[in-house]
């Protein structure tokens, strides 16, 4: 029989709120870029949510 240990640590909240600003960071980057991409399949790929988040693209 095979046992597999698991520790877990807590976070910081100093790391977690990092953690979290850098989600939101990248997201936003994610959401503008296919915004504004010159690309037809990047803006069909992301139009729905888009306007789900009152994003606006056209």
């Amino acid at each position: 029989m095979n046992t597999v240990s698991v520790s877990t640590t807590q976070l910081s909240v100093s790391e977690r709120v990092k953690a979290v600003a850098a989600a939101l960071i990248v997201g936003v980057a994610l959401i503008y870029t296919t915004g504004f991409a010159a690309s037809s399949n990047v803006h069909n790929a992301a139009h729905d949510t888009r306007h789900g988040l009152a994003f606006p693209c056209h």
